[in-house]
């Protein structure tokens, strides 16, 4: 298994690349997941602090989702200001997307769903989509990101986990 730094440097590359801006930074406030902090939609790093490289792609999942509008004005744990019902969407379409995320970068799932997130549920996660159960596909799909294997079909595209598009417009 590549070391914690290749692995958090791949999945930077990618968060990158895809249109959402990271910087690299000491933090010192408090943050949501050790290392991380979104502030105005840029995902900020402080490599000393992160434990799990995957929790990367989980917050860059969170950011995707969002409205381009929303993305701006993100700041710190992005479910706080937002409906129990809209955290819940887009928390279950962020783990959806960083498990397409994962899958297109080739990594383990395990990367992603590490034993101490998910509320002791990484396995179950890891089970579901490594299973073709992919909770909260019809979510990613309303966004325009992905098809489903039916929607697919009609469009001679290729299924999620393969993604159309990473960011919601």
């Amino acid at each position: 298994m590549p070391n914690k730094e290749t692995i958090t440097k791949k999945i930077v590359d990618f968060i990158n690349e895809i249109g959402i801006e990271t910087n690299y930074m000491q933090i010192d406030e408090p943050t949501f997941l050790p290392g991380i902090l979104i502030k105005e939609g840029v995902i900020h790093i402080d490599t000393h602090k992160l434990l799990y490289p995957g929790d990367l792609l989980h917050e860059a999942g969170h950011v995707a989702v969002m409205t381009g509008e929303d993305r701006k004005k993100a700041v710190g744990n992005v479910g706080e200001t937002k409906s129990q019902s809209e955290a819940g969407g887009e928390e279950l379409a962020a783990i959806a997307w960083s498990y397409a995320a994962s899958t297109y970068l080739s990594l383990a799932p395990e990367i992603v769903f590490h034993p101490e997130g998910y509320k002791g549920a990484a396995d179950w996660y890891i089970e579901q989509y490594t299973g073709g159960t992919y909770i909260a596909l019809p979510y990613l799909q309303w966004l325009g990101l992905c098809y489903d294997e039916k929607q697919a079909a009609l469009q001679q595209a290729k299924p999620y986990p393969y993604m159309q598009k990473w960011l919601r417009d």
